[in-house]
């Protein structure tokens, strides 16, 4: 599946997406898996509840199941002024 990450996520990760192969049933089994590979993933994982997902641009949760999905896209909470 495509993953892909906005903003201070994309910074601290350093790529603005990816291809990732994973047997991960729900977006929070994604994150465990993301945050095992590497300590820029750990960084911008560390707090989920400063992250929003869209599972094929449709805002989700964390609980969500990830099957037949093709993209995830994590970023932070839009704000507006």
């Amino acid at each position: 599946m495509n993953v892909m990450y906005f903003a201070w996520v994309r910074e601290r990760i350093g790529i603005p997406q990816e291809e990732v192969t994973t047997e991960a049933a729900t977006v929070n089994d994604l994150v465990a898996e993301l945050r095992s590979r590497e300590d820029r993933y750990a960084a911008a994982f560390a707090d989920i509840s400063a992250l929003r997902v869209a599972l094929d641009q449709e805002l989700s949760d964390f609980d969500a199941p990830l099957k037949d999905v093709r993209e995830v896209a994590f970023f932070p909470p839009m704000t507006g002024g």
